[in-house]
């Protein structure tokens, strides 16, 4: 446009009519056509911009990249106190063991409450109130300089009493929520653990499937799907036996 406006300038006004060949329709259009042409070119070259490599490259950043991680080679310590079926069920499903174990040594009860408290709070765990408390003391007690009968661990390890179960239909779905288990199962597709509709094409044709599965729920195991362990589900037996009837109904 810079080099139009010059061409206008340099015009005089009897010159600056339609009949002037540098102002009829073909050669305007080709000298815009150079204009924008090498306007393009100079972008190009600047910037040094390839719109093949670009494409490539949106290419790349969308492509679907599988990561394998090592296996875990440390398991939970083990313990009596509550807090470890809690841990194993609801922190391993987003952090392998040795991300718990390399924690800071010096982490006492208070520093393992708050730290569970923010896996709660700012990530969305699965994690109740009495659960926070109670893995704190356990992680505190298994990692740190904590006591399993100091008075403040026994206090933080009490188990809410449960009320008795009525006879409405459970909400199937807040168990599965509550308890993680969409954290490594899906309906329809594996994530850590099997998908819920593989688990009912399996037991398919067993009469036994749904005391089996509640015995998985409640206790946990291994072997049965891979390597990956299931840690067992702090539920009672009529909680246990709506998980298994959903899952095979998939």
């Amino acid at each position: 446009m810079v080099a139009i406006d010059a061409m206008l300038l340099n015009q005089s006004p009897s010159t600056l009519h339609r009949g002037n060949p540098m102002f009829n329709n073909t050669s305007l259009t080709r000298l815009l056509n150079s204009v924008f042409i090498g306007s393009i070119l100079t972008i190009v070259i600047l910037t040094g911009i390839s719109p093949s490599v670009s494409q490539a490259n949106t290419a790349d950043d969308t492509a679907i990249k599988k990561i394998t991680l090592p296996a875990s080679t440390i398991t939970l310590p083990k313990s009596t106190l509550p807090g470890y079926n809690l841990a194993l069920q609801k922190c391993t499903i987003c952090h392998s063991v040795d991300y718990i174990h390399h924690q800071p040594p010096a982490m006492d009860q208070k520093a393992w409450t708050s730290a569970v408290l923010k896996m709660q709070h700012s990530y969305g765990a699965p994690i109740s109130e009495s659960d926070i408390n109670s893995i704190g003391a356990y992680l505190s007690v298994v990692y740190g300089s904590a006591k399993a009968d100091d008075p403040t661990i026994i206090n933080a390890s009490q188990i809410p009493v449960s009320v008795p179960p009525s006879d409405e239909a459970l909400d199937v779905q807040v168990l599965l929520t509550n308890n993680g288990c969409t954290g490594c199962h899906d309906i329809n597709k594996t994530i850590v653990g099997p998908a819920f509709k593989a688990i009912a094409k399996k037991y398919s044709s067993d009469t036994g499937a749904i005391s089996k599965l509640v015995v998985s729920i409640q206790n946990g195991g291994t072997g049965k799907w891979g390597n990956m362990a299931m840690p067992p589900m702090n539920v009672n037996n009529k909680e246990a036996q709506a998980l298994a009837e959903f899952i095979l109904k998939q």
